[in-house]
């Protein structure tokens, strides 16, 4: 017995002594890799490590977004530096209810509230944002380890409300813009030289040989950028719009004014107004450029593109007649004038009688003259059913059905402004081509510098001088041998009221509110400025372009032409 348990014993200690070996070869071995690996980390790539520490330490400076200003330096956006305060608890030094009383009176927060939120179980309590760099600056002299600041842009808009919906907002803590804010993002944040420099954990700078001090401490700002437009003219824009709006008790509304030589908008009134300085307190309906999004029937404002299209395809000449019965039939549609009860049989009527009494059967006799083809083709010329190209995001494209697929009452419809649906910037610019010499030019709310706007600034012919300066006299034409209340007294002015019905919103039809529109320019003679006014779902008796929208483009241009100084063109014996 003692034997064979001697010799198990044995067994048992040679075992041991092998699987022993076994570890301390497996322990040699791994120190040996382990040793090689902080040979190859250390000696061999250590460029690498050190400068992935390097960038770690690193920090861009803070960079503010520039300055935002009109045509004429007036500013309009500006960036202010502000702090958030953070309390550490994993690093607090003080009891709460200390922290709160050394800090109540530079966050102006109650003592009390102050340390019920210092109690809060969270790695990082934010105790207040938006502090300002005087406050920040005292907090930073107490020296306390446990609450730390973090810096970021405040955008401010010194002008409130005004031009909101092109200059848009910017939320720093999102990174999220819109207006002017999204397109001109890039120019606005580029600085030319960003210096980087290394910072420890509490964002103290690490400064060596070739720190530069300036440079890593004075904070970087973007690009100036100047808009197109007027602050003056837009004050008088959306005051204009505004007071219409509360008298009709309309939904919303838009007032444009564009200079139609080169496309640049000196206004852009949008209703409902909200204030960029505290859009999160504005709604989405109030935040959206509905101008840009939303489209809708022209109606008759469209019959100035309908007669220019067969005139440009000389298909009519500035003496053509066409006939006018006051209704007709197309299919199993019935097209009637609006004024029928009061002249039921026009018969032969000129152009200029077309533009007076917004004909709708004889706008249906000149659209019939063109093919489907040929009225499409000019209508895309014009800009229907495209992106104008207008420096302001969101834009939708409008709807016009390709040739193809309309039918004959599709062709009849689309000559009043029916057949066809567009956006408010999309009249402006195509009714600009009448204005300027039979070319269209790309509206933009940017001031470009030459060498930009040669890249961004499209024009495009859409016809011949001498047409567009024949539909302008007959326009012309058809407001002063009228009572059109967009009349002036020192100028000839060339527009066309509109008037059409509001499609339902989630069903086929049409409900019984109206957008009532005018679009114009002057002087007729040589324009200078271009004037479109939209008020929708107006409310009340005798709603119409003439009643609405043309009052509101006779006081806005009448008080822009005085600013402007216009050259006066209507003479009186």
């Amino acid at each position: 017995m003692n034997r064979v348990s001697t010799n198990s014993n044995k067994s048992r200690i040679s075992t041991f002594d092998k699987r022993l070996g076994c570890w301390q070869v497996a322990f040699v071995a791994f120190a040996v890799l382990l040793i090689g690996y902080l040979f190859l980390l250390q000696v061999v790539d250590f460029k690498n490590y050190r400068l992935r520490a390097k960038k770690q330490r690193s920090l861009r400076n803070f960079v503010m977004r520039g300055d935002i200003f009109d045509r004429n330096g007036i500013k309009l956006a500006s960036d202010k530096a502000t702090f958030d305060v953070y309390a550490h608890p994993a690093d607090y030094a003080h009891s709460p209810e200390e922290l709160a009383r050394i800090l109540a009176p530079y966050l102006k927060i109650s003592t009390p509230t102050l340390a019920k939120k210092l109690t809060k179980k969270a790695a990082v309590i934010t105790l207040k944002k938006d502090v300002d760099r005087v406050t920040a600056k005292s907090i930073r002299q107490l020296g306390l380890r446990e609450i730390s600041l973090g810096k970021k842009n405040r955008r401010i808009y010194p002008q409130g409300t005004m031009a909101s919906h092109i200059l848009g907002y910017y939320n720093f803590d999102a990174d999220i813009a819109s207006g002017v804010e999204l397109t001109a993002k890039s120019q606005l944040e580029h600085v030319e030289k960003n210096t980087p420099a290394e910072r420890t954990p509490d964002g103290n700078i690490i400064y060596s040989v070739s720190t530069d001090p300036v440079a890593t401490t004075t904070p970087m700002k973007g690009k100036e950028l100047t808009l197109t437009i007027d602050t003056a003219i837009q004050h008088i824009c959306e005051q204009e719009l505004y007071k219409m709006i509360s008298q009709k008790h309309a939904l919303r509304g838009t007032i444009i004014v564009m200079d139609p030589h080169n496309g640049e908008i000196l206004a852009y009134a949008v209703y409902p107004y909200y204030d960029p300085n505290n859009f999160r307190k504005a709604t989405q309906t109030q935040i959206k450029n509905w101008t840009l999004t939303d489209v809708f029937p022209a109606g008759s404002t469209f019959k100035t593109l309908t007669v220019a299209s067969a005139m440009a395809l000389g298909k009519i000449n500035e003496n053509s007649r066409v006939l006018d019965t006051g209704k007709m039939k197309i299919g199993k549609w019935e097209i009637k004038n609006h004024d029928y009860k009061k002249r039921p049989y026009p018969g032969s009527i000129s152009m200029e009688y077309l533009f007076t009494h917004s004909s709708n059967v004889g706008s249906v006799a000149v659209a019939q003259k063109m093919t489907a083809p040929e009225f499409y083709t000019m209508l895309k010329k014009f800009g229907i059913g495209s992106k104008t190209g207008i420096d302001l995001p969101g834009e939708s494209v409008g709807l016009l059905p390709h040739w193809s697929k309309w039918g004959v009452a599709t062709q009849a419809s689309m000559g009043y402004g029916y057949g066809a649906s567009v956006t408010p910037i999309q009249m402006v610019s195509a009714v600009s081509a009448l204005a300027n010499n039979g070319v269209r030019v790309t509206p933009h709310v940017i001031k470009y510098s030459p060498e930009d706007a040669a890249k961004k600034i499209k024009y495009v012919q859409v016809m011949s001088p001498e047409t567009a300066r024949t539909i302008t006299r007959i326009l012309t034409a058809s407001v002063e041998h009228s009572d059109a209340p967009e009349k002036l007294d020192n100028y000839l002015v060339a527009a066309k009221t509109g008037t059409s019905k509001k499609p339902k919103e989630k069903a086929s039809g049409y409900s019984n509110k109206l957008y009532t529109s005018i679009v114009g320019y002057l002087p007729a003679s040589n324009p200078k400025v271009l004037i479109y006014v939209l008020v929708d779902s107006a409310s009340g008796y005798d709603v119409w372009g003439s009643t609405v929208a043309a009052p509101v483009f006779r006081e806005v241009a009448s008080q822009v032409s005085r600013m402007m100084n216009l050259k006066v063109d209507k003479f009186t014996k």
